[in-house]
């Protein structure tokens, strides 16, 4: 998937050039999750970051931690593991 930002408003955005990719992903990730469209699994992903870095984000962008069942079911058996 592609998706395109106008050239006005990609002049406006106050992000800097270097890391602008990052960081968009990184806010698309973040509200995706948010709104529970996107699990935290795949929002890590997007973002290319490890769990502890998520959760990291999460609380510095003040965003509730929300486990979906896949979510709980991977801690479920990594605890089973322990």
């Amino acid at each position: 998937m592609v998706i395109t930002i106008p050239e006005k408003v990609e002049e406006a955005l106050r992000i800097p050039v270097k890391g602008r990719e990052r960081e968009l992903k990184k806010l698309l990730a973040l509200k995706l999750y948010e709104k529970g469209i996107l699990g935290m699994g795949k929002a890590r992903e997007l973002i290319g970051v490890g769990r502890s870095d998520f959760f990291y984000i999460l609380k510095e962008e003040g965003i509730s931690i929300n486990f979906d069942k896949e979510e709980l079911e991977e801690d479920l058996k990594t605890i089973e593991g322990m």
